[in-house]
């Protein structure tokens, strides 16, 4: 299986932290090297997330009434809603919701094994996993209610913080965005990619709001977890191109 990759944000960084990762953990398979970089990056971002989340919703919610003021926004839209916005906001919820973000990692595995460059498939396939996963590991250990207003989706009531949805269009928008500009030095086509991978998650996190699933704290709260897998898959794929050039050094 060929790890290399000719995308240049994959690339370690000479004397960089994932090379001296790699030295850390020896001579390992560029596939052993990136799932120990994932599995130890994923710990670290689930317990943060948990312990962040356990303050804002045990400590920081209590101070000057900020829960009751997190609460206006989500009734404020409640009273908004018309057929056209609540349209609307299915297709802003579901440009990050399951049945989208999966299929479009299934399209980029396939065509990224198709095209043998496995280094690339697994950056964008793990950036959503690790998301996902410290999603799911934060709402089992943080319980808050959604919002106190007709919810136009059917999910577990106490799974409110934080928002998935957002962490996804983070972790999977922005990812490909990264990979897309990292061959473009200019132009723009640069700009263009990223002013729509930007504009993706505001646009995601209103539309669940505006659904009643999350409130505005819980819709911030996805923004760091997906910046945050991001940055450790970036890790991840860079310790695995700092383990495909110790082979090829020994070669």
């Amino acid at each position: 299986m060929e790890w290399e990759s000719d995308v240049p944000v994959l690339e370690p960084r000479g004397g960089g932290p994932a090379e001296r990762f790699a030295d850390l953990i020896g001579d390992r398979h560029p596939v052993i090297a990136f799932l120990v970089a994932v599995v130890a990056g994923y710990v670290l971002l689930a317990v943060t997330s948990i312990v962040v989340g356990l303050v804002v919703t045990e400590l920081l919610l209590d101070i000057n009434g900020l829960e009751r003021l997190d609460e206006r926004f989500p009734a404020w839209l409640e009273g908004e809603r018309t057929e056209g916005r609540t349209d609307a906001s299915f297709i802003g919820s579901e440009i990050s919701g399951g049945k989208v973000v999966v299929g479009l990692l299934l399209l980029i595995a396939i065509v990224m094994a198709i095209l043998r460059r496995w280094r690339i498939g697994a950056f964008v396939v793990f950036a959503v996993a690790v998301e996902s996963g410290t999603y799911r590991a934060t709402t089992l250990l943080v319980e808050r209610r959604r919002p106190e207003v007709e919810r136009l989706e059917n999910l577990p009531v106490d799974a409110s913080y934080p928002s998935g949805h957002t962490a996804a269009s983070i972790a999977l928008y922005s990812g490909i965005a990264l990979l897309l500009t990292s061959r473009i030095a200019t132009g723009p086509a640069r700009i263009a990619i990223w002013v729509v991978a930007l504009a993706i998650p505001p646009i995601v996190a209103l539309a669940r709001i505006y659904r009643g699933m999350h409130h505005p704290i819980d819709a911030l709260a996805g923004v760091p977890i997906g910046i945050a897998a991001l940055l450790v898959v970036l890790f991840a794929a860079r310790v695995a191109g700092a383990a495909v050039a110790r082979r090829e050094a020994r070669a």
